[in-house]
């Protein structure tokens, strides 16, 4: 998936969830967080920010803050982009000539896909991932009730005999493993867990990111448990 129109600015605060204020060119400009999220680690004093300028001139805001540096790490934090970045990526592995559908109402839920290929029937749900620990993706940043509930319904259709996947989107390259965040949210890791034991496959893919793209790359090692 690719952005137009990129900038680069330096992060000065976030009076709230939905705004930012960015140095840009030695102007400071209020700029739209596509990441209701905390993103504390992420968006931190004078952190290096990369943002899209939006081409519809009714808006409050121009622009719209897409990427951050962390270290090494370029990290996409647009909340919108996994499921772009996942479109992409189930293209390319279950070939064109399967049905995918977005959005598909299952229970009292929607799933990000419905795919149909080689008389399986799927659903997926997606799930990006920006918070980094010491080289590692952990999800969620926050506790989550309706990445339990997902999680749950998934659990239920491969109960009746659909094939069922969380796909774990992470929106950087360069971590080692995928994990259940258990420390902000313990009852998330346990549905987890619990997923994987009823047939739910679990699958964490990292991304290649740039400031005006990210594309779904490799599969991440998961580790539903702690180390010893």
């Amino acid at each position: 998936m690719k952005y137009n129109n990129i900038v680069s600015g330096r992060f000065i605060s976030r009076p709230n969830r939905f705004i930012a204020n960015v140095e840009i060119n030695g102007k400071t400009e209020i700029c739209h967080v596509k990441n209701t999220g905390r993103c504390k680690e992420l968006l931190t004093p004078d952190a290096a920010v990369y943002l899209e300028i939006s081409d519809n001139p009714a808006r409050k805001t121009k622009f719209d803050l897409i990427a951050v540096q962390k270290g090494d790490l370029l990290i996409n934090m647009d909340s919108a982009a996994p499921n772009k970045a996942a479109a992409e990526y189930l293209r390319k592995r279950f070939g064109r000539n399967a049905y995918i559908q977005p959005e598909y109402t299952y229970g009292s839920s929607r799933i990000d896909f419905y795919v149909e290929s080689n008389d399986e029937k799927w659903l997926i749900e997606v799930k990006g991932v920006t918070l980094e620990e010491q080289g590692k993706a952990l999800f969620p940043d926050a506790p989550t009730l309706r990445g339990v509930k997902h999680i749950n319904e998934l659990i239920n259709a491969a109960r009746n005999g659909y094939k069922a996947c969380l796909l774990f989107i992470i929106q950087m390259k360069g971590v080692t493993s995928f994990s259940p965040n258990d420390n902000t949210h313990p009852e998330f890791g346990q549905a987890l867990r619990n997923a994987a034991k009823q047939g739910v496959l679990i699958k964490a893919v990292d991304c290649i990111v740039t400031p005006d793209s990210m594309t779904a790359d490799s599969e991440v090692e998961i580790k539903l448990y702690k180390d010893p």
